[in-house]
């Protein structure tokens, strides 16, 4: 086996990016990121792509800072699902974290839904740490393009940034 290594790159993600997202989710799912980018461009939220040398977004993720009042909230966080565990969470975490410090906050906040157990034992190598539980829900397209609401039980999770 032979190792390869490739630079990669973390920039906003534009509307530009989005075509090369469908492996993120849904169609629906790649405009309510659009709408997103609308709040990026107000301000309210950070939308980031880790690319590879080609520029084309490998991970991307939010961070919302009006959903908690000092504090910045990690969501949408995804990687290609064929270059996943490779450590290019880590770097979209690590970077998400950085803008959040940058916007002079100390505490970056997620949840994970509880039937993830591989994405929790990420954050918490990251050093997050469960504060408590909540039901969460979002819509979702089926295969035979209806609308049906996904519910989920998450477990909160905070990191201390200072």
């Amino acid at each position: 086996m032979t190792d390869i290594r490739i630079s990669l790159s973390v920039r906003d993600l534009t509307h530009e990016d989005l075509p090369s997202c469908d492996w993120s989710g849904s169609a629906m799912h790649v405009r309510q990121i659009a709408e997103q980018l609308r709040r990026a461009e107000r301000g309210e939220v950070d939308y980031l792509a880790v690319c590879g040398p080609s520029d084309v977004p490998v991970a991307i993720g939010g961070v919302d800072y009006v959903l908690k009042s000092g504090a910045g909230t990690l969501w949408q966080l995804g990687v290609h699902p064929a270059l996943q565990s490779c450590g290019i969470g880590t770097l979209l975490i690590s970077s998400a974290e950085a803008r959040i410090t940058a916007r002079g906050l100390a505490v970056a906040e997620l949840g994970v839904e509880e039937s993830n157990p591989r994405a929790r034992a990420l954050y918490e190598r990251l050093g997050y740490r469960p504060y408590g539980r909540e039901l969460d829900s979002w819509d979702v397209e089926t295969e035979e393009g209806s609308i049906k609401r996904y519910e989920t039980m998450c477990t909160l999770m905070r990191k201390d940034l200072t």
